[in-house]
């Protein structure tokens, strides 16, 4: 049989067959499944009907077997052995995998993932130990290579130092910028130009260390502008705060923005930055992966995307 003609039958008209055998009867089969017995029968007809054969001699009380019958009650019982038996192997190597797995995320990365990876960890991998830690980009980098965390959630930029890291792509998000609720614009989307021109407050850290290499900086520079940055920060909220008050304008990640309370600001495209953020899952080339680390790994991968598609 190829994989797709399975699709051709129903684990229930198994599970209805063999009880109908073991319980003597379409009656008793459906008080032992809490079935009505119309169900039971509904289920044995279209197993016959797609077996092209009769599984029952219905002429005497109860029922018996046919010969037909006979020859697939032992395939039918092995299904549902083989069934019971992959279920219990699963739920044993996921208690089989044990141990302590330290995750890092930026502040609106930590706000996406982890609720979904502490809810799904717990219900697949109950043996793991999930330690959430948090910080920033730099900070996160720096956790890795001390061995401080054994994964992290963190943006390709700015580019990771040396060659001691790995990464997996996880997604891509664009800038956005942030203005007042009340402030007056034209709508639609704004350019590069039009933001290098008002006080900002973008990604990154309160000093030049490093700022000139995040994904901000970046698309002014490489559109030749030098914008009037009065304030860096990593803290969501506080660039929301400042800009609610009219201090500056926002120009940050969309997850940051997704996140947040964003009552008293819009959120508007940058319409010139064609790639934004990338962020991705990084470890240590060099580290031993343990199950614990691959099972969360996974896990990670398999989180759903953020979804950005109100902000086009």
């Amino acid at each position: 049989m190829k994989p797709g003609e399975a699709y051709r039958y129903r684990l229930d008209w198994f599970v209805s067959f063999v009880s109908v055998v073991e319980h003597g009867g379409f009656s008793a089969a459906a008080k032992a499944l809490f079935r009505s017995q119309s169900r039971i029968s509904t289920h044995v007809s279209e197993l016959e009907r797609s077996l092209g054969v009769q599984l029952f001699d219905r002429s005497h009380h109860p029922v018996t077997l046919t010969a037909e019958g006979r020859a697939l009650l032992p395939h039918a019982r092995g299904i549902l052995q083989h069934l019971r038996a992959a279920s219990e192997e699963a739920g044993r190597a996921a208690h089989r995998v044990r141990g302590r797995v330290r995750l890092g995320a930026y502040p609106s990365a930590a706000a996406h993932l982890f609720p979904f990876l502490f809810e799904r960890s717990a219900a697949q991998f109950p043996g793991i130990e999930l330690e959430p830690w948090e910080g920033a980009t730099l900070e996160l980098e720096a956790a890795l290579l001390a061995g401080d965390i054994d994964l992290a959630v963190r943006p390709v930029l700015p580019v990771a130092a040396g060659d001691a890291l790995t990464s997996q792509p996880l997604w891509r998000e664009p800038l956005v910028a942030v203005v007042a609720a009340g402030e007056d614009r034209p709508a639609g989307p704004l350019r590069l130009a039009d933001l290098a021109t008002r006080p900002l407050i973008t990604i990154g850290e309160n000093t030049d260390r490093e700022n000139g290499h995040f994904e901000s900086s970046l698309a002014f520079e490489q559109a030749g502008l030098v914008p009037d940055v009065v304030f860096r920060t990593n803290q969501p909220q506080t660039l929301i705060a400042l800009v609610r008050r009219g201090i500056a304008v926002g120009v940050t990640n969309a997850l940051a923005m997704v996140m947040a309370n964003t009552s008293g600001v819009r959120l508007i495209p940058i319409s010139d930055v064609p790639q934004g953020r990338e962020v991705a899952l990084w470890w240590r080339k060099d580290g031993t992966p343990t199950e614990a680390r691959e099972a969360i790994r996974a896990l990670v991968a398999e989180a759903p995307l953020p979804d950005f598609t109100h902000l086009a």
